[in-house]
């Protein structure tokens, strides 16, 4: 069922006539026109037009991090929720959601006057709280944060968008994740020169990453002699990230049974964001 969306009236109207108020999390002509060729349609299995419109699904999906509802509690007028879920799995295990937060984010950079490809990069992690629905094998305890969950641990550039995500158990120390990121970055950002970190981010093991990846990691600390809340230089911008992803209320607690989709429902985040910045500068 194809949809058409008027931006002025703020309303959508399917193929029957149907007409609702958008929804806030629904995205613009013009968000829409920027991302349409980053989300592919599922490919049908008789040869013909997909059942659902490839829109629809991703403003489905964009409504439940953005509200945090479950997927069984989607309104009637999106798709399916078995199929929007659907979908958002494939597109997370296909790649298709890094790929899309990659190319907007050298969008963003271009917008900024900025190179395509960034050399500095600030790591930090996030522990947050599971729920029941979490399997089994994929939660553990934070010690340092008192936290029985998960851990994000993200790499960002100076603008503040993640370029490298690795979603672990609450136990994985800070140190041992930052590994993986440096992995990530060395693959897609070779241009990749440094990254900041703080004092949790110390002994062999980021050593060997550094040495492993050709990238250096320095150590940014808090000057102690300062009381009260105070940026550091540079490292303040990841801080600022989590900040933006925590205005998504399926991100305030981790509600996915599985760390593919955990990390899914970040870059989903992560790309509506970048959606909002490219049209608010358009």
């Amino acid at each position: 069922m194809s949809t058409r969306y008027t931006r002025e009236s703020g309303t959508r109207q399917n193929a029957e006539g149907f007409h609702r108020r958008r929804y806030p999390s629904d995205m613009t002509d013009q968000q829409w026109s920027v991302v349409s060729a980053l989300f592919p349609a599922a490919v049908p299995r008789n040869l013909q037009q997909p059942k659902y419109d490839c829109r629809d699904m991703l403003d489905a999906i964009l409504y439940v991090a953005k509200t945090g509802c479950s997927w069984r509690s989607l309104p009637h007028d999106y798709p399916p929720w078995e199929s929007v879920y659907g979908r958002f799995r494939r597109w997370e295990q296909s790649g298709v959601l890094e790929r899309a937060l990659q190319q907007l984010h050298v969008r963003e950079r271009q917008r900024l006057l900025r190179s395509d490809q960034p050399t500095l990069g600030i790591v930090d992690s996030q522990s947050v709280k599971t729920t029941e629905e979490a399997n089994p094998g994929t939660v553990g305890y934070d010690a340092g944060k008192k936290v029985k969950g998960r851990k994000r641990h993200v790499l960002v550039d100076v603008t503040g968008v993640i370029l490298a995500l690795f979603v672990s158990v609450g136990s994985v120390q800070d140190r041992d994740g930052l590994g993986q990121l440096l992995e990530t970055a060395a693959i897609h950002y070779p241009s990749m020169e440094k990254v900041l970190v703080d004092g949790a981010y110390n002994g062999k093991a980021v050593a060997a990453a550094s040495e492993a990846t050709g990238i250096a990691v320095e150590m940014v600390k808090r000057n102690d002699g300062v009381k009260g809340f105070v940026p550091v230089h540079k490292r303040w911008i990841v801080e600022r990230t989590f900040g933006w992803l925590n205005r998504f209320r399926r991100l305030s607690k981790d509600y996915e049974r599985t760390i593919g989709s955990s990390a899914g429902m970040v870059r989903v985040s992560m790309v509506a964001i970048l959606m909002r910045r490219l049209f608010r500068a358009a």
